[in-house]
């Protein structure tokens, strides 16, 4: 493609890639529609390579992706050793949450949360007192066998002064001793995988392509449904326990952000990525969206667009019903994302609001033909992207069984039409 001749004038494609995606977020018009590259695990498939070896091998992460870089030409790019890059942190941390190749699943596939009810309904009480105390010494050893052993830790506001002192007995216990070295070793890993991202996203800035979500964070209420209460708990919390999800949820807002907003700050990326799971339409009504859902993710996004932060909400699913309710938010500070939404219905709510993203079809990148995203991406470009506030990419980026002559008709479509 060597749209912007890229190898002789990084810094010019740079500045123009990054100024296209900033006029769509700003809701301006850009040079042309802006397109994004986000994956998983496609990698693997692009390369040739096993999902297994690039979860633990860093070095052919970033020559794969690198290499799709320079071919695709993105605007923007997710980086991809933060979603990828990940077996030999989960193995050092003992990682009970989930399954990943060579820990349950098999080298070509991919990683597999596991639904479980990690936190009991009672429990809601023992975060909202101490949620450190709580993590530390209940949650966090359900779900990963490096903290184990910290459940054996005193509880440390309780003491002051000389039983301070002696709790610290506490310390040489061999089954903390023992998780201690486990979350060294875990913390090694995470410094390898945090250094090789930040290189990656260096070495592709050199090359004239800018990055998004530098880092990622979650609606409170879906991290209390993924990870802590699970499917069933979270559904039924609503209706047992409603006032201490919503007062968990309104305290773990602020915890959230506060986190967001230091990382964001060490990555020198403005954008937030947050991923949502169960804010759809088909998960619960738009009543309990309205006072279970939404009023924690508004916090938490209010709080990074103070900080001048730039939220990237991937809305899975169809979000239809919810749209009038998300279009509270300043207008040209954040990105919605959208898998099924529709998208024309969502640009006449959205208008003005926020730029909106996605959202070519999975079943069409993976079993249809060039000609027919060629087409999807005609109609997306035509219909929403005029005017600005559009980016195109994949409804949840590019599958990792897409086929590589349906990913190149994504991106050549994105310059044939968007100009």
């Amino acid at each position: 493609m060597n749209e912007l001749a890229t190898a002789s004038q990084p810094q010019a494609a740079y500045d123009a890639r990054l100024r296209r995606v900033m006029d769509a977020v700003q809701l301006k018009t850009p040079d042309r529609v802006p397109v994004g590259m986000m994956s998983i695990l496609w990698w693997a498939r692009y390369g040739g390579t096993t999902v297994r070896e690039i979860m633990y091998d860093g070095d052919l992460l970033a020559r794969i992706a690198m290499q799709a870089l320079d071919e695709f030409e993105p605007d923007v790019f997710q980086p991809p050793h933060m979603t990828a890059y990940i077996g030999r942190m989960l193995e050092a941390a003992g990682f009970k949450q989930m399954l990943w190749s060579g820990h349950g699943v098999g080298d070509h596939q991919g990683y597999q949360y596991l639904d479980r009810e990690y936190m009991s309904a009672a429990e809601y009480d023992d975060f909202l007192f101490d949620p450190t105390g709580f993590f530390l010494q209940t949650y966090l050893p359900r779900v990963a066998t490096a903290f184990e052993g910290l459940a054996h830790l005193p509880w440390l506001p309780s003491r002051a002064y000389f039983p301070f002192l002696v709790g610290m007995a506490s310390f040489a216990d061999p089954r903390v001793q023992a998780s201690l070295a486990q979350l060294r070793n875990t913390g090694e890993e995470a410094v390898r995988l945090l250094t090789r991202s930040a290189q990656f996203v260096e070495d592709a800035k050199a090359r004239g392509f800018p990055a998004d979500a530098g880092v990622i964070c979650f609606c409170p209420f879906d991290m209390f449904g993924d990870y802590m209460r699970g499917a069933k708990g979270i559904l039924t919390d609503m209706y047992r326990h409603p006032d201490k999800l919503l007062e968990a949820t309104d305290k773990a807002a602020v915890m959230i952000a506060r986190e967001a907003i230091k990382a964001a700050r060490m990555s020198g990326s403005p954008f937030v990525f947050i991923p949502i799971h169960w804010g759809p339409d088909n998960f619960m009504s738009l009543k309990n969206f309205q006072r279970f859902w939404w009023p924690g993710l508004r916090k938490v996004m209010m709080s990074l667009i103070e900080a001048d932060l730039i939220p990237i909400v991937l809305w899975e699913a169809n979000c239809a019903s919810r749209l009038e309710t998300i279009a509270d938010i300043p207008p040209g500070k954040a990105i919605y994302h959208f898998e099924q939404t529709d998208m024309r219905l969502a640009r006449d709510v959205l208008r003005g609001v926020v730029c909106i993203r996605g959202n070519v079809p999975a079943s069409i990148m993976v079993t249809g033909q060039p000609e027919d995203v060629d087409a999807y991406c005609r109609g997306l470009i035509e219909d929403v992207g005029r005017g600005g506030g559009f980016i195109l990419d994949g409804a949840l980026g590019i599958p990792d069984d897409a086929p590589l002559r349906n990913v190149r008709a994504l991106y050549e479509a994105a310059r044939k039409y968007g100009g």
